[in-house]
């Protein structure tokens, strides 16, 4: 077991290497599915005593072989590229977000707040565009004015403010997060009401920032530009 534990290793390190850096990277549905396909016949081959060595290997060829094939394909056929490993959708378009991509991507507000304070934008009033790539990872471009510069450039004093606190989450008013800012629901309707929004169940984010400053988005909010590729 262990001699064929050892070749099995060593022949899915050839083929991952073979297969590129795309492997070990962000990947798209058809690499994962490779990827792990890969995995289990190293395991099965290693733990298994009625697959031999030979059929392991061969195995691990017939995937890594039509994985080529594959990127081969998808780099000459952009129609196989969409179906295949997927085309980018856009989830933000000139600040304001869409519910409706938000379902097509299967994702919820939430992870997008996530993945956008992992980009580093804790306000996501300063994002411009945000676009879920095929690999499932979202890329933000933010406003113009919030384009990166180093304070030094500027020679300005910076204050890091503080962690913006969501109010309300599709459309779900976040009691405990308004008590933290000193404040309760009656406060949160009557500064939407100020704002000219009565109905809470057609809000999809409402979020304070340390100034008190609400940013709001709809639900209904449409995404109009499509190209993409």
């Amino acid at each position: 077991m262990s001699l064929k534990g050892s070749i099995a290793v060593v022949y899915l390190f050839l083929v991952i290497k073979i297969l590129g850096k795309k492997q070990i990277s962000e990947l798209n549905i058809f690499d994962y599915i490779i990827g792990l396909s890969l995995g289990n016949i190293a395991a099965e081959m290693t733990v298994n005593d009625d697959i031999s060595i030979i059929e392991g290997l061969i195995s691990m060829s017939v995937y890594g072989i039509f994985s080529l094939f594959v990127s081969f394909i998808t780099e000459k056929s952009i129609i196989a590229r969409r179906l295949i490993t997927g085309e980018p959708v856009i989830i933000m378009e000139n600040g304001k977000i869409s519910r409706e991509q938000l379902k097509k991507c299967k994702i919820d507000i939430n992870d997008l707040l996530q993945d956008a304070r992992e980009s580093g934008y804790f306000d996501i009033s300063e994002i411009n565009y945000a676009i879920m790539e095929p690999s499932g990872k979202i890329s933000f471009l933010p406003k113009n004015k919030y384009h990166p510069v180093t304070p030094s450039d500027m020679k300005l004093k910076v204050d890091s403010g503080g962690i913006n606190a969501n109010l309300i989450l599709d459309g779900e008013i976040m009691e405990n997060n308004i008590k933290t800012i000193g404040h309760d629901t009656k406060w949160l309707i009557e500064r939407l009401k100020s704002e000219g929004y009565d109905n809470i169940d057609e809000l999809l984010l409402v979020i304070c920032d340390n100034k008190e400053k609400l940013t709001i988005y709809k639900k209904d909010e449409k995404i109009n530009y499509k190209v993409l590729e």
